[in-house]
């Protein structure tokens, strides 16, 4: 198949997880024989953060407004198989409507914010999707499952919604001998919901142990924050440190958005990449997250500081064992290969229903 893919990033992880999805599914898109051409609208923040400018996989390009996607991929958008439109892409709604009414084959909205989004829509905020554009998705894929699709449907009108959740690349997952620099890291962009639990469940355990190190690390960290003194601060760090940040640690800490928490069934990519590098998980709970690791067995579920500082007591075997068995799930479940199965799988029903309708 042809396959056109707009979304937000996939050169520049800075400050977002859209680019390690687009990029694992991108590439096992690819290699499972399909033409696949990712359109990214080029902006001065991921300019100047570009971590992988030129994706070995598939033909990336840069356009420079919504005027320079129209002239210059038009045909690209026109003869392509499967047209994906991810959320937060600059100019969204914008860009919805001239993939509507250009593309020939199977429509999909990918959200990989879909409580954010539905949130969003609900208060009328229509940033990068309107509501009136859902039914005319062919697709509404969703980084969420359990009821939130049944709401996709229902209240807002999409023929089909189903859930596309994130996922990782085995071939950059995976354990690695190091020498353990931290009992206890975190890795996510700074948002004030978020922060919290990050209080709550890593820097009171830091401050009730302080001859142990622990680490957060990304970006927009406001500089007034406080650190406990054993807690390190690492900036932006890339995709490719990311194994190696895993790996050097005895335990990492997993948090969820708010709004991912409301809706349940929305895991991290965080969550998948550090059970593949066998790193047992300490998480917040949400609903449906045990549909994704079973708790007490292969993640550690935290609902207080005294949870949290119970499982960084426990033994370096028991802990190994909870990674051991989160990797064993993820490399059974949650391989990027195992969602471009599951796209290619939709794509071709949907092509089939949309060719019974207008038969």
């Amino acid at each position: 198949m042809k396959i056109t893919i707009l979304g937000l990033s996939i050169t520049s992880s800075w400050g977002n997880g859209h680019a390690t999805t687009y990029r694992a599914l991108m590439r096992e898109l690819t290699a499972r024989g399909h033409d696949v051409t990712f359109l990214e609208r080029d902006v001065p923040w991921y300019a100047d953060n570009r971590d992988l400018p030129n994706p070995p996989y598939g033909r990336t390009a840069l356009y420079y407004g919504l005027d320079d996607l129209v002239a210059r991929f038009s045909p690209v958008i026109a003869a392509a198989d499967m047209v994906i439109v991810g959320s937060y892409v600059p100019d969204g709604i914008a860009v919805g409507d001239f993939v509507l009414r250009t593309a020939q084959g199977v429509t999909a909205f990918y959200d990989i914010d879909t409580p954010v989004t539905l949130a969003r829509l609900s208060r009328g905020d229509y940033q990068y999707l309107h509501p009136r554009q859902i039914p005319l998705y062919d697709l509404y894929l969703s980084f969420t499952g359990g009821p939130t699709l049944r709401t996709i449907e229902e209240d807002w009108g999409s023929p089909s919604a189903h859930a596309l959740y994130c996922s990782f690349d085995p071939a950059l997952y995976f354990p690695e001998p190091a020498p353990e620099q931290w009992l206890m890291g975190y890795i996510g962009t700074w948002s004030a919901d978020r922060q919290p639990a990050v209080e709550q469940l890593l820097c009171e355990p830091a401050k009730r142990m302080p001859q142990s190190r622990f680490v957060v690390a990304g970006p927009l960290y406001p500089p007034e924050i406080e650190w406990p003194r054993n807690v390190e601060r690492l900036q932006h760090l890339a995709p490719g440190q990311h194994r190696a940040f895993y790996n050097s640690q005895r335990v990492t800490l997993n948090v969820t958005r708010a709004d991912m928490v409301r809706a349940g069934y929305s895991p991290s990519v965080r969550l998948f990449e550090a059970a593949a590098c066998g790193t047992p998980v300490i998480s917040d709970h949400w609903d449906g997250i045990e549909d994704f690791f079973k708790p007490g067995k292969e993640i550690l579920i935290a609902h207080s500081t005294e949870d949290a500082l119970r499982y960084l007591a426990f033994a370096p075997g028991d802990l190994a064992r909870v990674g051991a068995a989160a990797r064993a799930r993820a490399r059974r479940c949650h391989t990027a290969a195992s969602r471009a199965e599951q796209l290619e799988f939709l794509a071709v029903q949907s092509a089939r229903a949309t060719s019974v309708r207008g038969a």
